[in-house]
């Protein structure tokens, strides 16, 4: 079996076979980036699942929000959050606030702020979502985010068959 991790292309082969690798020996190949090997095996689906949720909230906000006079529609670009998200450095971390005086981080989506989506169509009240388009996103991300589980499935039935042999 053949799996991509990020940047990484492993393949999984049963441990019984003789002088093939074993799954720890492909696992230990895989960088280490402060974590154990199997969650960076992972990442790269998790951060994906995450990104799309939080897409999913702001679609399902425009969605909520049609009737709302002066209500602009907001979208982020999956592609650059994903870049943003995993060439992130892990140590970095958020900052916190300890005095109430601080500014309060603005909402971002793995790091990136989202912005408004480009006016289709004139609107009276000056409302920016035209739900067809918002439908649409909508839809076509719950289906990528089906598609991303059933890769990670895939891929901890592919590591359980190669460790069962």
């Amino acid at each position: 079996m053949e799996y991509v991790a990020g940047d990484y292309y492993v393949s999984i082969v049963s441990a019984t076979n003789e002088g093939e690798d074993t799954v720890s020996d492909l696992l230990n190949r895989l960088p280490a980036a402060g974590g154990n090997k199997l969650d960076d095996f992972m990442r790269f689906h998790e951060t994906a699942l995450s990104i799309r949720g939080q897409r999913q909230q702001l679609l399902a906000s425009n969605i909520a929000n049609a009737d709302t006079p002066n209500y602009k529609a907001r979208d982020i670009d999956f592609g650059a959050a994903m870049q943003l998200a995993l060439n992130k450095s892990i140590g970095a971390r958020d900052m916190n606030r300890t005095d109430v005086a601080h500014i309060k981080p603005t909402e971002s989506v793995a790091g990136l702020t989202p912005g408004y989506r480009k006016e289709v169509q004139g609107s009276v009240d000056g409302n920016t979502v035209d739900m067809d388009v918002e439908r649409n996103a909508f839809t076509e991300n719950a289906l990528r985010y089906e598609a991303s589980l059933t890769m990670i499935n895939m891929q901890i039935k592919g590591l359980l068959s190669a460790i069962q042999g």
